[in-house]
């Protein structure tokens, strides 16, 4: 009986210790991405955002992070879906709702030129 309990504590203490590494790669994927959109490197951002949320798709922030990387590289319909993504993760988190907002805006503003110049 006792080796039974030994053997699920050292099973216990591996998936732990599996876990803490997953979030731990986890967290600097996020930050290797972070630094790399910093040094206007947005491939390379979508690269580890993308990664994470291979490992984690229930990361709002690697979602609003490559929302944001999309944004920038002109890609406003995979944009969006993320930012829907990580709204629908996280709803009551006040950056991805402030960024969400803004990329609202944008596009609008980006229509209503478009129509103005259609008219002119």
């Amino acid at each position: 009986m006792s080796i039974k309990i030994n053997a699920l504590w050292t099973l216990l203490i591996l998936l732990l210790f599996m876990t803490q590494c997953a979030v731990h790669h986890t967290e600097s994927q996020i930050q290797f991405g972070i630094e790399a959109a910093q040094h206007d490197l947005w491939d390379e951002a979508i690269f580890r955002w993308e990664k994470v949320i291979q490992s984690n798709p229930n990361s709002a922030a690697a979602h609003n992070n490559l929302a944001v990387a999309y944004e920038r590289k002109g890609d406003f319909k995979k944009a969006e879906m993320e930012y829907e993504k990580a709204l629908q993760l996280s709803p009551k988190d006040e950056q991805i709702q402030s960024n969400y907002q803004k990329f609202k805006e944008k596009i609008t503003a980006k229509k209503k030129e478009e129509i103005s110049d259609e008219k002119k």
